[in-house]
């Protein structure tokens, strides 16, 4: 679900809101929560009305307005002392960014109300000189300081992709080491999902390498295209999917074609049923939450209650830190690329003073993500995306990474305790508490002589072991491998020895080609990021642990004589899923044995994120998404996970 506004939705709205509230008159001023205030206007031949402004989030008129706090908070109080009375002059977009300005003169005095709809957000009074009067939220770094009394710096200037130039174009491709989509979302402010839109309409791929890109005129159509809606007739609607709002636009996007659309006869009116509404829902579960059967609140629904919102923000916040440790690695050229000039330029003996300089006048593209540095501590904060991701320049881009993990696992210990106060808090307010019932106990199997090894089961009940490293390799063949049983290996060096347990029995071909899809994946050719490998099966009187005259042979090397029995281009891929059968464990191995026997199956491909890092994030989705909370407890930690995946860098099949 669409939860705040893009720059496109700005434009709309500025556009269309800027002849209807030139000359409106502002009669008062609340705030309703942390992050939000209600502007009263009185517009000429309409009457009153009300402006709705979240910080970070959402800036429309409303029909709805809330009820006002009967003790104002400081911030509207001097809101009322500086605007009231005072008429809007101007309203407009900073740059096709995500920032308003609405100019207000009373008497002789002239300010101006900025709002940021970026990040976390802000509300600022300016004054004529664009010194702050008050923010809504003081932020202080030593580079920037948004506080009573500062000068407010805006953010540098980004291409518009409404008045970019064929020449502005075929620079920025030239100089972006990302694809298409993520170019144009990031370098011109528009997002993914109108990127992808131009993309489609100008009928090129959207993975598509941007420096690759020589012809832009099929693009510089499109982007006329897609947002001629700005500057002509627009077909504001909601978009529903299953009966649930999931976004708010100003004209219709190809890419949303196939959801139910409601339209409405301006954009406002779109935003305004959108997000009041959502956040009409939110205000009335926490009233309904806080008006229990009691009338009176008691000590421990108190103390529940506080705990409740403890959670939730413990919840929120590990999310938020795992997203940001997720981006970081999501754009690992442009931090890698930012960190080792921001430490060569250090190296050099350049200030920070100088680096801010030639930064603020640099024309490289990853200098404009810069949007703040902390000098004192060697941070600076860069804009990946929509969210602003603090990076210290001492570290290299995986152990920035890593500091975002580790402060979410923080967390995940927090909310663990949460939970159990939560729990024991209940048991307190329960006046007559029903007899427990017991939970049925997983029973864990004793684990089996062939789980010291990468192991699965085959499709057709066939067992096939493989080495983890040399020692486990050598094990493997030395006291494991009888005559009746198939051994195999990929063509490369750093395989691991993996047999099939045949039992005396006939080896169907769909066993063979699991064990050798299971051979390549867990061997070296995963590291190397290769789509597809060899392997090879012989008979056990094949391998042997004699070398030729005058050569030696490793730990967990052997020599292979005779004919060898080839599967070429085996497709790499590896999964792991729930076996729920009368023994419930955790399976990984072949994606079509796994798929077959497990339920809730996720697939990894050779990728970016190191073992450590998948695990983490496959039992965050299993966490998610799958109901059996205790199966995961019991069998899928990420050290348990990590145990099944093929070595080397993964990432998650979308599927």
């Amino acid at each position: 679900m669409k939860q705040e506004m893009s720059s496109v939705d700005v434009a709309a709205l500025v556009r269309e809101l800027h002849p209807r509230l030139l000359d409106s008159k502002i009669t008062k001023i609340y705030q309703h929560s942390p992050d939000e205030i209600r502007v009263g206007l009185h517009i000429f031949k309409e009457g009153r009305t009300n402006l709705i402004i979240e910080a970070g989030k959402r800036f429309h008129l409303t029909k709805n307005p809330e009820t006002a706090q009967k003790l104002p908070p400081a911030f509207p109080m001097l809101l009322r002392k500086h605007l009231t009375g005072g008429r809007i002059t101007e309203i407009v977009q900073y740059d096709f960014d995500r920032i308003i300005i609405i100019h207000i003169k009373r008497g002789e005095d002239k300010t101006m109300l900025l709002v940021e709809l970026f990040s976390r957000g802000n509300i600022v009074l300016l004054d004529s000189e664009k010194r702050i009067i008050l923010p809504l939220k003081t932020i202080s770094f030593r580079d920037r300081k948004v506080r009573g009394g500062e000068q407010y710096e805006l953010p540098a200037a980004q291409l518009s992709p409404i008045t970019i130039t064929a020449e502005e174009l075929k620079e920025m491709f030239a100089n972006s080491d990302s694809d298409i989509v993520r170019t144009m979302a990031t370098k011109m402010n528009m997002g993914g999902q109108y990127a992808e839109e131009v993309c489609l309409r100008a009928g090129i791929e959207k993975r598509s390498q941007a420096k690759d890109i020589i012809d832009t005129i099929p693009i510089q159509n499109a982007l006329a295209e897609v947002f001629k809606p700005l500057s002509s007739e627009l077909k504001s609607h909601i978009l529903i999917k299953n009966g649930v709002k999931i976004d708010v636009l100003p004209f219709p996007l190809s890419n949303s074609e196939n959801n139910e659309r409601i339209f409405f006869p301006t954009f406002n009116e779109a935003l305004d049923e959108y997000f009041s509404s959502e956040s009409k829902k939110k205000k009335e579960a926490v009233k309904e939450a806080e008006t229990k059967k009691d009338e009176k609140t008691g000590l421990y629904e108190y103390r529940l209650q506080k705990q409740v919102q403890a959670l939730t923000k413990f919840r929120d916040d590990e999310q938020k830190l795992v997203h940001k440790g997720e981006l970081i690695y999501a754009h690992y050229q442009t931090c890698d690329g930012i960190l080792k000039a921001i430490h060569s330029a250090r190296e050099k003996g350049y200030s920070w003073d100088d680096i801010k300089n030639i930064l603020k006048d640099s024309n490289m593209p990853e200098a404009k993500l810069i949007k703040s540095i902390n000098q004192g501590k060697g941070l600076i904060n860069v804009l990946l995306g929509n969210t602003e991701v603090e990076l210290d320049v001492r570290l290299p881009v995986t152990q920035n990474s890593q500091v975002y993990y580790d402060r979410s696992k923080k967390l995940s210990g927090k909310i663990k305790g949460a939970v159990i106060a939560i729990e024991e808090t209940k048991k307190l307010t329960e006046k007559k508490e029903a007899p427990p019932q017991k939970k049925k106990k997983i029973v864990k199997s004793k684990p089996k002589w062939y789980e010291q090894f990468r192991w699965f089961i085959s499709s057709d009940g066939f067992l096939v072991i493989g080495g983890r490293d040399a020692q486990s390799n050598e094990d493997i063949v030395k006291k494991y491998l009888q005559k009746q049983d198939i051994f195999f290996h990929a063509h490369v060096s750093g395989s691991p020895a993996v047999i099939i347990k045949t039992d005396g029995k006939d080896v169907p071909e769909s066993t063979l080609l699991e064990a050798a899809e299971f051979t390549v994946s867990y061997s070296s050719i995963w590291k190397s990021g290769q789509a597809c490998g060899d392997a090879y099966w012989v008979l056990p009187s094949q391998v042997s642990k004699t070398p030729e005259s005058g050569e030696y042979i490793g730990k967990g090397a052997f020599v292979i004589r005779g004919k060898r029995n080839y599967f070429k281009d085996v497709l790499l891929g590896a999964a792991i899923g729930f076996e729920l059968g009368e023994e419930k464990r955790l399976i990984g191995g072949p994606v079509g044995m796994v798929r077959k026997k497990a339920k809730f199956v996720i697939e990894v491909v050779p990728g970016e994120f190191n073992q450590n890092d998948i695990s983490k994030k496959i039992h965050r989705i299993m966490n998610e998404r799958f109901e059996e909370k205790r199966l995961i407890k019991a069998f899928a930690s990420p050290d348990k996970i990590a145990m099944l995946l093929p070595p080397g860098g993964s990432s998650v099949k979308d599927n």
